[in-house]
């Protein structure tokens, strides 16, 4: 087997999508394994490594057995293994509707433009926003989103300006998140409608729902 027909796999997994344009969906979640960041808000570090090869076919096969119309390829970094390219494209190939969880610090350029691309670009709180590859703004349509989880008050700020210099919700859906337990859905809230921002504030349905648990 050829290392583009096979990818590390972490979970594949059945639940409603918890964030981005597709919230609420029931959705297929493919979890690849591996990722070169190390944010201090994340919540799937189970994903770092272990995992289970898997040949695309088998992903495949096991995607259909949830006869869903969503499906998200998420991590760790889903883009750490070039071969999750090849994924994306054959699931776009069967009119899955197809999303992609980035973290921005690898170029996208390579994913079918069919997928839509949800980039969590990182804020100063991750500890990680020297990785942030900022061409890959340029990268983005209407057909993607750009997600800023905010961690501070100075987060937020640091979001404004790159959102405002950049004129990023005219290029795509722009998402301003709380970090779990560092920002309140209300105070986060309550700054975006006060500087009069055109994006959208959102908190995570899964955690709503099911607390840390990734889905039920």
């Amino acid at each position: 087997m050829t290392q583009p027909d096979r990818l590390r796999i972490t979970e594949i997994f059945y639940s409603l999508q918890g964030e981005a344009a597709s919230i609420g969906y029931p959705t297929v979640f493919v979890r690849l394994t591996g990722c070169p960041l190390r944010c201090q808000y994340c919540d799937t570090a189970y994903a770092f490594q272990g995992g289970e090869w898997m040949a695309i076919a088998d992903i495949i096969s096991k995607i259909n057995s949830f006869a869903a119309c969503y499906v998200c390829v998420t991590g760790g970094e889903p883009l750490a293994q070039k071969s999750c390219i090849n994924l994306l494209t054959k699931l776009c190939e069967l009119d899955f509707k197809v999303s992609l969880e980035t973290s921005g610090a690898i170029d996208i350029a390579a994913v079918d433009p069919r997928v839509s691309t949800v980039m969590d670009i990182k804020t100063p709180g991750s500890g990680e926003v020297s990785k942030n590859l900022m061409t890959n703004l340029e990268k983005l349509d209407a057909n993607d989103q750009l997600k800023f989880v905010i961690c501070s008050r100075s987060d937020y700020e640091w979001a404004k300006d790159l959102l405002q210099a950049r004129q990023l919700n005219k290029r795509c859906s722009v998402i301003f998140s709380p970090s779990f337990e560092q920002v309140s859905a209300k105070e986060l809230a309550e700054w975006v409608l006060d500087d009069r921002l055109q994006v959208r504030v959102q908190v995570q349905l899964h955690k709503i729902l099911w607390g840390d648990a990734q889905g039920r």
